[in-house]
C-alpha cells in the first residue's frame, strides 16, 4: 500500500480501516512497517495501527496530507490453530449450510421463501442422521455383531476377545454387545453438540451495535407491500442490514437442540430395533411390550424433533436472544433419556440370542438416500418457483444453485460416510472380501454402498467429458483475447510470448465464470446416478459384482471392476481428508490453506445446520460495524473502509450495518471483490443486483477497482444514480505496462488477485473518495456545546 500519498484534509481527521481478503495477512503486511502495535481487540481478531500512529488523533498536524492507516486482522478466525484442521469432516454440514442463503430473490413469495427454508433445514437433518447411521454402522453393525459374532473375526483381534460370542461371557450376548458399542455414535453426536456450543460461545456471540428496534420497521414495510395493504414503500433496511442478522442466537439453539436429539434417537432406534425384533420372534410377552413402547417413544419424540425443524426459520428484524427452552433443554434429554432406557432393554438377558447376518442397516441407507434425493427435487421445484417471480439472467443456474449445492453436500456425505464403512470393513475383514468372497469372515457394508462406490468411476467418466471442453474453450479463447490485449496497450513493438502470456492468465480468470454449469452438470449427474444406485441396490439385494453376476461376460467384469475401483477411490477419499486434516494440524501452510476454505464457505451464519463451522462474520462483522461507528462518533472524521476479496464482502455487509448517521461519513473502497461475480450470481436474494443497487444508493461513495486477470474478482456493476457516479472503475491495467521501458527496465509481473494497492490507481480512488466525504462533529465537541449553552 502507499499509506503515505498526499490527502487534501477538507477539515476533520481521515481513517483508513484496512480489510484483507482470503488466506489471511498479517498487520505488518497490510501496514507496510515492521512495527505495529494492537488499539483493540483479542488474539482472534484485532485492530492494529503502526507504532508512530498510536496516538495519531492527539497530533492531528502530522496528518494533514494522509489518512490514519489501520488494518482489521481477522484471520485467526479461521485458520488459527491445529485443532480447526478437524473442521474438514463437518465439510457436507458447511456446504448444505450455504444452500439456505442461495435462494433467489422473490418479493410477496413468503410462504415459498419459507417452504425453500424448511427444505433446506430437512435436508441438512438428513445429514446429520446420515453421519450418525454411519457410525452406528461400524461400531454397531461390523464391529459389534458381525465381527464379535464371528469366531474367524475376532480370533486375530484379541481386543475384542471380551465381546465374542465363542467365549460366553457377560458381553457376548448381542444386545450388550450393541449396548457397549453404542456408546461410540453416542459420544460422536456429543462431541458435535459440545463443538457446537463452545464455537456459539467464542466467535458468534457478538451483538452488533444497531438497536433491536431500527429494523422493525423494515421488514413492516415489506411486508405491506408484499400484502397489498397501504402503498408500497421504499425498505431502509436490506436482509444484511437487519438488527438480527447476524445474531442468531435462538435458531442456532433450536437446530442445535433438533439435531443433537436426532442423533440420539438414531443411536437408540438402532439398538432398540435389533433387541425388538429378538423379542418379537422369540414371543417374549414382558420383553416386546417394552420394546414396542421404546419403539412408540421414539416416534413421538422423532415427530418432535421434525415440528422443531418445521416451526421457525431465522428472525431477522431485531436482535433476538431468547431461547425456546422446552426445545432446547427439554428435547436432547428426552432423546438421552430414551437411548439410556434403550440401552438397559438391550442389555437384558437374552440367553438364546445371537447375531446372525447384518443389522437391517441398508434399509435405514436406502431410506436416507431416498428421502434426500425427494427432498432435493422438491427444494428444486420451489427454487423454480420463486425465480420465476423475479427473473435475472446473472443468477447463477437460473436459481437452480441452492439445490445443486444440497445435493453436493448429500453425495460428500455419502462419500465419507460410505468411506469409512469400506474402510473398517476391508481392516476387520484382512485379506477377504467383505460382501464378495464367501470365506469373509464378515459379510460387510450395506449393499447400497458398494452400489454408491461402483457409481463413481461413472461420475468421473462424465465430468471427463466437460472438462475437456472447458480446457479446449479456455485456450480458444486465450488466442481469441491476443488482440484486445495488444489494443489496450497500444504498444509499438510486438511481443508474442508477453501477448500470450497476459491472454492466456484472462481466460483462464474467466473460467470462474463458468463455475455454474459445471456445478450444474456434477449435482446432475449424482442425483441421477445415485437414485440408479438406491434402484440397483433394492432389485438385487446384492453387491454389483454378484447382481451380474449371471452374466458371465462384460457386464459382470464390468460391474466388479467399477465396484472395486469405486470401493477403492471412496476409500481414499476418506483417507485424503483425514491425511488433509492431520498434515493441517502440523504444518501451518496446508493449516492456512484449509483457513482459505473455511474463509469462503463460513462467511454465512449458520442457519441450516448448527454443526456446520462456525460463520466468523458473526465477529468480523460487528467487529468492524463497532469501530466505524465508535471512532466516527468520536472524533467527527471522515473514514474509508478499504476491503480486498473477501474483506470486500466483511466491508460491505458491515456499512449495511451501520446508522445513516454513521454511513454518510463512510467511504467505501473494494478492491479483488467478489460482490457480483460470485455472493452476486450464487447469493441473489442478499447480493443480487437490487440489493448491491441499494446499497450504492445508502452509502455516500464507493468505488470499486477490478482486473481482467482477476479470476475472483470483478465488477459489482452498480450504474451511476443521481448524484452517485459508477461505482466500478474502468478495468485496471495487468501488468502495468506491457514491456520494458526508462521507468519500468524490468518485466512488470501479471499480478492477478494480489497486490492492487501497488497500482497508482488505488491511491487516486482513495483520495477522490476522502474528498467526497464531509466530516462530522465530534461526540466531545457536540458534549461541550451542549453544556455551554446549558
Amino acid at each position: 500500500m502507499s499509506p503515505d500519498t498526499p490527502v487534501p484534509q477538507s477539515g476533520g481527521p481521515a481513517l483508513e480501516l484496512l480489510v484483507h481478503g482470503v488466506g489471511g495477512a498479517t498487520p505488518q503486511d497490510m501496514l507496510g512497517d515492521p512495527r505495529t502495535i494492537r488499539i483493540t481487540g483479542d488474539e482472534k481478531a484485532a485492530v492494529f495501527r503502526r507504532t508512530d500512529d498510536e496516538h495519531a488523533e492527539s497530533h492531528p498536524e502530522r496528518y494533514e496530507d494522509r489518512p490514519i492507516p489501520e488494518a482489521y486482522c481477522w484471520s485467526n478466525l479461521t485458520s488459527g490453530n491445529g485443532a480447526r484442521a478437524l473442521w474438514l469432516l463437518l465439510l457436507p454440514f458447511m456446504v448444505v449450510n450455504l444452500a439456505h442463503w442461495m435462494r433467489p430473490r422473490a418479493k410477496g413469495r413468503r410462504r415459498t421463501t419459507r417452504l425453500y427454508g424448511v427444505l433446506v433445514r430437512l435436508v441438512a437433518l438428513s445429514l446429520t442422521v446420515l453421519l450418525t447411521a454411519a457410525a452406528c454402522e461400524v461400531a454397531l453393525d461390523l464391529v459389534a455383531w458381525q465381527c464379535a459374532g464371528s469366531p474367524d473375526c475376532t480370533r486375530e483381534r484379541s481386543w475384542l476377545g471380551f465381546l465374542s460370542s465363542a467365549r460366553g461371557g457377560w458381553w457376548s450376548q448381542p444386545g450388550r454387545r450393541l449396548a457397549l458399542a453404542s456408546v461410540v455414535p453416542a459420544a460422536l453426536v456429543g462431541l458435535l453438540w459440545y463443538l457446537s456450543n463452545r464455537t456459539w460461545s467464542a466467535y458468534e456471540s457478538q451483538r452488533p451495535p444497531t438497536g433491536e428496534d431500527e429494523g422493525e420497521g423494515d421488514e413492516g414495510l415489506e411486508e405491506d407491500e408484499e400484502k397489498g395493504v397501504g402503498p408500497a414503500q421504499p425498505v431502509v433496511r436490506p436482509a444484511l442490514g437487519r438488527p438480527g442478522f447476524w445474531y442468531g442466537r435462538r435458531l442456532v439453539a433450536r437446530l442445535r437442540a433438533a439435531h443433537t436429539a436426532a442423533g440420539f434417537l438414531t443411536v437408540a432406534a438402532a439398538v432398540t430395533g435389533a433387541a425388538a425384533r429378538h423379542d418379537r420372534r422369540a414371543a417374549s410377552t414382558p420383553l416386546n411390550i417394552c420394546g414396542l413402547l421404546l419403539e412408540t417413544a421414539l416416534v413421538v419424540v422423532l415427530l418432535a424433533v421434525l415440528w422443531v425443524v418445521f416451526r421457525r426459520g431465522r428472525s431477522e428484524k431485531r436482535i433476538d436472544a431468547r431461547l425456546d427452552r422446552a426445545a432446547v433443554c427439554y428435547l436432547p434429554g428426552a432423546a438421552l433419556t430414551l437411548l439410556a432406557l434403550s440401552l438397559l432393554y438391550a442389555s437384558w438377558s437374552r440367553p438364546g440370542w445371537a447375531s446372525a447376518a447384518t443389522l437391517p442397516g441398508d434399509v435405514t441407507f436406502r431410506v436416507i438416500a431416498l428421502g434426500q434425493g425427494v427432498l432435493v427435487v422438491a427444494l428444486a421445484v420451489v427454487a423454480c418457483v420463486l425465480h420465476r417471480r423475479e427473473r435475472h439472467p446473472r443468477t447463477a443456474m437460473s436459481g437452480l444453485g441452492g439445490p445443486a449445492v444440497a445435493m453436493l453436500a448429500c453425495a460428500l456425505g455419502g462419500v465419507m460416510t460410505g468411506g469409512v464403512a469400506q474402510r473398517v470393513a476391508d481392516w476387520l475383514d484382512g485379506p477377504g472380501t467383505p460382501g464378495m468372497d464367501g470365506e469373509a469372515a464378515i459379510i460387510g457394508p450395506p449393499v447400497l454402498l458398494s452400489w454408491q462406490a461402483s457409481v463413481i468411476p461413472v461420475l468421473l467418466i462424465v465430468l471427463f467429458v466437460p472438462a475437456v471442453v472447458l480446457g479446449v474453450r479456455t485456450w480458444l479463447a486465450a488466442r481469441r483475447l491476443a488482440g484486445p490485449v495488444e489494443a489496450d496497450y497500444a504498444e509499438g513493438r510486438r511481443d508474442e510470448v508477453r501477448t500470450r502470456r497476459i491472454a492466456g492468465t484472462r481466460a483462464r480468470a474467466a473460467l470462474t465464470d463458468a463455475a455454474p454449469w459445471i456445478v450444474g452438470i456434477v449435482s446432475g449427474a449424482t442425483l441421477l446416478l445415485g437414485a440408479g444406485a438406491v434402484a440397483g441396490a433394492w432389485a438385487s439385494g446384492e453387491v454389483p459384482g454378484k447382481a451380474f453376476g449371471d452374466s458371465h461376460g462384460l457386464v459382470e467384469s464390468v460391474a466388479e471392476t467399477a465396484q472395486s475401483l469405486g470401493s477403492w477411490l471412496i476409500g481414499f477419499g476418506f483417507i485424503l481428508f483425514v491425511t488433509w486434516g492431520r498434515r493441517a494440524y502440523r504444518d501451518a501452510s496446508a493449516r492456512r490453506t484449509i483457513g482459505i476454505l473455511w474463509d469462503v464457505g463460513t462467511f454465512w451464519p449458520r442457519a441450516a445446520h448448527p454443526f456446520a463451522p462456525p460463520c466468523y462474520a458473526e465477529r468480523a462483522v460487528p467487529d468492524l460495524t463497532w469501530r466505524m461507528c465508535t471512532w466516527t462518533g468520536r472524533t467527527g472524521g471522515r473514514l474509508v473502509i478499504s476491503g480486498h476479496s473477501q474483506g470486500s464482502v466483511l466491508a460491505a455487509a458491515a456499512v449495511w450495518q451501520l446508522p445513516a448517521a454513521t454511513r454518510r461519513r463512510v467511504a467505501l473502497l473494494t478492491y479483488g471483490s467478489p460482490l457480483e461475480r460470485l455472493y452476486g450470481r450464487w447469493f441473489p436474494a442478499y447480493f443480487g443486483p437490487l440489493a448491491l443497487r441499494e446499497l450504492g444508493s445508502q452509502v455516500h461513495c464507493w468505488r470499486n477497482l477490478w482486473r481482467r486477470t482477476d479470476p475472483i474478482g470483478g465488477p459489482v456493476l452498480v450504474p451511476a444514480e443521481g448524484e452517485h457516479p459508477d461505482v466500478d472503475h474502468d478495468a485496471l491495467k495487468d501488468p502495468v505496462v506491457y514491456g520494458r521501458s526508462e521507468k519500468h527496465p524490468l518485466p512488470e509481473p501479471i499480478l492477478g488477485h494480489s497486490e492492487y494497492q501497488a497500482d497508482p490507481v488505488f491511491a487516486t480512488a482513495r483520495r477522490e473518495l476522502l474528498d467526497r466525504l464531509t466530516p462530522g462533529v465530534p461526540r466531545q465537541a457536540q458534549g461541550s456545546s451542549g453544556r455551554s449553552s446549558g
